[in-house]
């Protein structure tokens, strides 16, 4: 929707030199703002190992252009942070392997994820980036996975998960407010995923969807599942799904998320949407 191609993964050995002048993917499976959310999974790049992974990134730039250029550079670029959610699901939500939820009520839980993740901003900020787009967590009580919990009357969202991510979103549009005035020479931007998600959610016609409440890959009792199954045909009707697996959306879902945070009013991206600040 920018113009750009989707930049390649980190971890692949062949993204260097030309290919990394478009920007890099620094996602990782399961990982999160905190260190040990995922760990059940095995290993990952948390956020913080993914600024550590940026700053990699930052050395090759060095053996391709000046500093002049390269502070142009990175002044011009968009940092698009989306994590939040697995410290829930992979960590807070999972009492038996994490002491999370005992040792912080979702409020204390939620500012320690902001406080993390703002001093994560602030590295990247202090490396030359100006641009973040942040996105907040969508309504995580009416995925799959958590439907499936049986937390909640049949085709109805979990409230009390839905209720438990609010601080961490309140917190973190707060936090860009204050970003925005103590770093007058960036722009930092709330994405409201909680917003948007829930209004396709709330009103699928409008979108042209026609399931909201299971995953086109394991429908009926095995809903909650993570991923295909060997020999499991998905749904036929993957364009008017919400969701693809147990946790995330289909390609139609997240295509209208996108086109708002690109193209969206103030109550979709806070205060000004990502074309606006690609033209910056």
């Amino acid at each position: 929707m920018l113009g750009v191609p989707s930049p390649p993964p980190f971890a692949d050995p062949s993204t260097v030199g030309s290919r990394i002048v478009n920007g890099v993917n620094y996602a990782s499976a399961a990982a999160g703002i905190l260190d040990e959310s995922g760990r059940n999974y095995g290993d990952r790049f948390s956020m913080n190992r993914q600024v550590l992974n940026f700053e990699n990134t930052l050395n090759q730039y060095r053996t391709m252009m000046n500093a002049t250029a390269m502070n142009q550079f990175l002044a011009k670029s968009i940092a698009v942070v989306v994590t939040g959610s697995n410290d829930y699901i992979n960590n807070y939500l999972m009492p038996g392997l994490y002491s999370s939820s005992s040792s912080y009520t979702a409020q204390q839980f939620g500012n320690l994820l902001v406080n993390s993740l703002g001093r994560q901003i602030l590295t990247l900020q202090s490396l030359g980036l100006r641009k973040f787009f942040l996105a907040g967590i969508a309504p995580l009580g009416c995925i799959p996975n958590i439907r499936a919990s049986g937390l909640a009357p049949a085709g109805r969202c979990v409230d009390s998960i839905n209720q438990m991510v609010g601080p961490f979103n309140e917190g973190l549009r707060s936090m860009v407010d204050q970003l925005n005035r103590d770093h007058p020479d960036s722009t930092f931007v709330y994405a409201n995923t909680y917003h948007v998600l829930g209004d396709i959610l709330n009103n699928p016609a409008a979108y042209s969807f026609t399931v909201v409440d299971q995953a086109c890959c394991g429908l009926g009792r095995n809903r909650g599942q993570i991923t295909c199954l060997p020999f499991q045909l998905p749904c036929l009707n993957r364009k008017q799904t919400v969701f693809w697996d147990a946790f995330h959306p289909t390609e139609s879902a997240l295509y209208v998320i996108a086109w708002r945070a690109v193209n969206g009013p103030s109550d979709d991206s806070y205060p000004i949407n990502l074309k606006q600040m690609a033209l910056m």
